[in-house]
């Protein structure tokens, strides 16, 4: 008997298997037992039916239905439009950029925004749309003597769409670019608290839940999101359509939706999948979880056959789409997620017994299940890398390695990864903030109650079914374990995305933002007060009505007398942006080099440039090339100890007019002893650090030899013949120092009749 069915039987009682209120054995209800209520056909996407916990409180008279519906739709646009003028008016106060010039505002767009909002603002500088693409796609001002399609190497197709509707809008007299830009993407914010709302409503069946939702999304903004500090990163577009996509997955995981339902959330999921993948790089590894959450339902008999096959299904097609989108970009065609789909499918529709005998005969099936998919999709994945000669996200694999131990840590794209704070372990500073906003309180106990209801459920499943009258009898007492999968579904997914950030920090903002739907949910459902209530043998229909609504509106009223005044003083802080060292460099670059001059320095620092001057790069932040990543390791040779010679042969190489030195590289303090770029440097050369001064104590590594050179940032600033010979200072500031190359010559001693700045 498949578990769908049975599981039926009971949901009027209870979608997790709690007896409903009126059962035996309450002493604080009347003793009359009061009958299940009957399960409708057709459900509205946010009203109540069987499927939600609580579905045997009185149900509401239609006009009342659309009241509550419209003031819960009311709220959660209410609260996006907070979350969007917050994160804009802290993006205004911090910087005062209303105030700023046109190089300040751009300065202001640090590392890899930078240099996405670069081709924005290209694309709006071409002659036209067709002239801007073919820029785009034969682009020679990124990388140096190459060429190369944007459009297939980076996700910059939502700077592509946004510059198209700008010059398509009649917007030009009233809307400057940059604010058109910054705008779109604090209004994604607002989609963002728009998704987890509705997640909340529909897991709760009470749009008090999402009403909490978002309370906890802006008051924990420094714990889910980073949005009003770095504009064009990429997680700040993709995450918002990431949330739109399980908010569809949580609707379309609820039982008796009308065909009609179940083809609009496919469609919703297969487009928010495929603006998710197209705006962030990183979006293989993001649905690789997401593939294993199904997995697990899968095999514990949680989900369908035909929901488990659409899934993944959903998952393939928006990577496909996104692969022809991105001119077949390799990288999608050897992700993980993609061998992993293959290898699940292919290994269930090899082994169909797979839910057939006794529990330790299905545990046994199930683990060699699993071995056969990972290990199948392990070979489909090399076989496939093999093929393609891809190797364009090896250095993500060696961060995995060493981060874990299982590697060597002496590469240096892995250690430029494992030394920055963000691909650390998650500080536990952290929880203190979302215990602070009583998020973290009501979510431990909702994780671990629901998992042990899980764990339970599960068992049940894989027990051998038994007759059709021992389980029309077990479901009549109320003794068949029916989780709901949405629930399920999400549980995994908030457990395995908290996994994922409290391994690397970064990836907190995926798993903050759903924490606020599942806290939420366990306050404002009522699976947990159920059980608190029959524990203290007082589970009655108006005393779990009540709790249910009280305490969440107890709680938001807390959480105004004391975060309000704290918002509003974050908001009326004032700042200035102030950094006149890099604005004078970009004013120097624009108005005293060529026009086609290649620059050679830092990845961070020459996005700047690109997008300031728009002067020709040696190398970017953008890491997902095998080649570009050698490149910037060469390049950042001006940092390591190496001969004038040398570093003046690897700039040549790569096409270099001049180079860019900075004091806050050179002479790093930031980072501790072995993570600062020139030790990075000194252990990837095998060179020992001389300078106990300078790069802390320590010891070094046995086989690590004494450099034959000093370094070179700092020893060029001697004028030494060796290097002035090579390379003529043309700019510096107590912050950045500018030198050209000059052509090989027997004899020069001649001067460099190109203005120096001396400060």
């Amino acid at each position: 008997m498949d578990v769908r069915k049975r599981a039926k039987v009971n949901q009027a009682g209870s979608s997790l298997g709690i007896l409903p209120p009126g059962s035996s054995g309450e002493r604080c209800s009347s003793g009359k037992r009061t009958e299940p209520a009957r399960i409708r056909e057709g459900v509205f996407p946010l009203g109540r039916s069987g499927s939600f916990s609580g579905s045997y409180l009185p149900r509401r008279w239609p006009w009342q239905r659309c009241v509550s519906m419209a003031a819960g739709l009311f709220l959660a646009v209410l609260l996006a439009v907070a979350q969007a003028w917050c994160v804009n008016a802290i993006h205004e106060n911090l910087l005062w950029f209303s105030q700023l010039t046109e190089v300040e505002r751009e300065i202001s767009f640090r590392t890899e925004c930078g240099l996405y909002y670069s081709y924005y603002k290209q694309m709006l500088q071409a002659p036209s749309i067709q002239e801007g693409l073919s820029e785009l796609i034969h682009d020679n001002l990124t990388e140096s003597k190459r060429t190369i399609n944007l459009l297939q190497r980076m996700n910059i197709y939502q700077e592509v769409f946004l510059s198209v509707l700008y010059r398509l809008l009649p917007l030009q007299a009233y809307l400057e670019p940059v604010y058109f830009y910054i705008y779109t993407v604090f209004s994604l914010q607002a989609v963002y608290v728009i998704a987890l709302y509705l997640t909340a409503w529909l897991l709760a069946g009470s749009w008090l839940a999402g009403l909490l939702t978002g309370v906890w999304y802006i008051l924990n903004r420094v714990d889910t999101t980073r949005v009003e500090f770095t504009i064009s990163l990429r997680e700040n577009w993709s995450l918002p359509f990431f949330a739109l996509q399980v908010t569809a997955v949580t609707c379309y995981l609820r039982p008796q939706l009308s065909p009609l339902q179940q083809k609009v959330m496919v469609w919703l999921m297969y487009v928010t999948t495929c603006c998710f993948c197209l705006t962030w790089q990183f979006n293989q590894f993001i649905l690789l979880v997401q593939a294993l959450i199904v997995y697990i339902l899968d095999i514990v008999d949680l989900l369908t056959t035909t929901q488990v096959t659409t899934l993944y299904l959903v998952q393939v097609s928006g990577l496909l789409s996104v692969w022809l989108l991105q001119f077949c970009n390799s990288m999608i065609l050897g992700s993980l997620v993609l061998s992993f789909i293959v290898a699940a499918l292919f290994i269930r529709h090899c082994q169909p017994d797979l839910k057939t005998g006794g529990l330790l005969v299905r545990l046994a099936k199930v683990l060699l299940h699993s071995i056969l998919v990972l290990l199948l999709a392990f070979i489909i994945n090399s076989l496939t890398k093999k093929a393609l000669q891809l190797r364009s996200d090896e250095h993500i694999f060696k961060f995995i390695k060493s981060k874990f131990a299982l590697g060597p840590t002496r590469d240096f794209d892995a250690s430029l990864y494992l030394c920055e704070e963000a691909f650390g372990l998650l500080p536990l500073d952290t929880l203190e903030r979302l215990a602070g906003t009583l998020l973290l309180y009501p979510y431990v106990p909702t994780v671990l109650l629901l998992s042990g209801m899980l764990a339970v459920a599960v068992l049940h499943n894989l027990r051998p079914k038994g007759s059709w009258e021992e389980e029309k009898r077990a479901a009549a007492g109320g003794q068949v374990d029916a989780f709901r999968p949405d629930v399920a579904y999400n549980l995994l997914h908030s457990v395995l995305y908290g996994l994922l950030a409290f391994s690397t920090m970064r990836m907190k903002y995926i798993w903050t933002g759903h924490m606020c739907a599942v806290a939420a949910y366990g306050v404002c459902g009522t699976d947990l007060w159920t059980l608190l209530l029959k524990a203290l043998r007082c589970n009655t229909k108006v005393l779990l009505r009540f709790i249910r609504y009280a305490v969440p509106v107890l709680m938001i009223g807390w959480l105004y007398y004391k975060f309000w005044p704290k918002l509003m003083e974050e908001l009326s802080e004032l700042r200035e942006f102030y950094d006149p060292d890099t604005v004078e460099l970009m004013t120097w670059i624009s108005t005293k080099t060529p026009k086609q001059a290649v620059f050679a320095g830092s990845m961070q620092l020459l996005a700047g440039i690109k997008l300031c001057t728009g002067r020709v790069l040696t190398n970017h932040p953008h890491y997902e090339d095998k080649d570009l990543r050698e490149r910037t390791r060469q390049v950042y040779q001006v940092y390591a100890r190496r001969s004038p010679e040398e570093v003046y042969d690897i700039l040549r190489a790569v096409g270099a007019d001049y180079v860019v030195l900075e004091n806050s590289i050179c002479y790093e303090r930031r980072h501790r002893r072995g993570c600062r770029l020139r030790d990075l440097l000194d252990l990837a050369n095998g060179h020992v650090r001389l300078s106990e001064i300078m790069d802390g104590p320590g010891e070094n590594e046995a086989d690590l030899v004494p450099a034959s050179h000093p370094r070179f940032c700092e020893a060029i600033k001697t004028d030494a013949a060796a290097y002035t010979a090579l390379f003529t200072s043309t700019f510096q500031n107590k912050t950045f120092y500018v030198y050209r190359l000059k052509k090989k010559r027997k004899k020069s001693g001649k001067a460099s009749s190109e203005p120096g700045v001396k400060q």
